[in-house]
């Protein structure tokens, strides 16, 4: 019996597909773009049937964006996927379409599973993966268990960091001011015309306006990983994303914050690091999400 597990990562704009062995190793990938045309989950069960074809695999473990309802095995809140996929998504439909066992999974959950067990967070116990990208998310690795209740927890982007802002009916939680789409709308507002690529040449050469937009916007998840040390006291915070691989600084910025502003008196600082395992955290998550879930019979 093959000890792969088939591993599909869902996101707003990709879906991603791969056979991953039991220590971590990607051993087959798909990539497909996420339609938003109607077509729904059928688009996914097909990728994810192209790479599960004659690999022998037993199980599926899909990381979806969006509020995992463990018990029952559905999404309850997904804001980033098209209308109509959250029916769908769950593991008895899934299942059924693709003939193994399936697990549905946060995909800030299984991206923790992935760097704590296979990548930077790999020789701790206590790990918090955070990820900065279109969006903001987390996962928690407590005594190398993932942290949930009925439902996934640590939904980190929608808590509230201004709350004057809040009164005042402004963006005001982490996603809204420290996620890179915050860093598009805050370029545009301050006539920079350049993004992605372009935008972090700019931060690069020292432009002043690209540096005050960058720094605004990494304060703001400085303070939201800093509000994390504080509710799980990690060993280690991970930071993912897009976004958050985009530079060296983001980390050093991060790390600086939580060193003075995290929890006090710990014997070992928290250690802040970027992801060793780039895009590939979640998918690689699948390999061990069994044991850190406390699956394993």
């Amino acid at each position: 019996m093959s000890r792969a597990v088939l591993s599909v990562v869902l996101g707003g704009t990709h879906m991603r597909a791969a056979l991953v062995d039991a220590d971590g190793t990607i051993l087959e990938r798909s990539i497909a773009d996420t339609p938003h045309d109607g077509e729904g989950a059928g688009a996914l069960e097909d990728l994810a049937a192209g790479v599960l074809a004659g690999s022998g695999a037993t199980m599926a473990v899909i990381g979806v964006p969006g509020r995992v309802d463990y018990q029952h095995g559905t999404v309850g809140y997904a804001p980033n996927l098209p209308a109509g996929w959250m029916a769908e998504l769950t593991t008895e439909s899934l299942a059924a379409s693709l003939g193994v066992t399936v697990c549905l999974a946060n995909d800030g959950d299984i991206a923790a599973v992935g760097e704590g067990y296979h990548g930077a967070g790999r020789g701790y116990r206590d790990v918090a993966y955070v990820t900065i990208s279109t969006g903001v998310g987390a996962g928690i690795l407590l005594d190398g268990r993932v942290v949930h209740g009925r439902r996934s927890i640590a939904e980190l982007g929608h808590t509230t960091i201004d709350r004057l802002a809040q009164a005042r009916g402004e963006p005001c939680t982490v996603e809204d001011l420290g996620s890179g789409t915050t860093v598009g709308r805050l370029a545009i507002e301050a006539g920079i015309e350049a993004s992605g690529e372009a935008f972090d040449r700019l931060v690069d050469e020292g432009d002043p306006t690209a540096n005050a937009v960058w720094e605004e916007v990494i304060g703001a998840d400085a303070v939201a990983v800093t509000n994390l040390a504080h509710l799980f006291t990690p060993e280690v915070v991970v930071i993912g994303g897009g976004l958050g691989r985009s530079s060296p600084r983001i980390v050093d910025v991060i790390r600086d914050h939580v060193d003075r502003h995290g929890p006090p008196g710990l014997p070992t600082p928290i250690e802040v690091a970027p992801a060793a395992l780039g895009d590939d955290s979640g998918l690689v998550g699948a390999a061990s999400w069994q044991t850190a879930f406390g699956l394993d019979p």
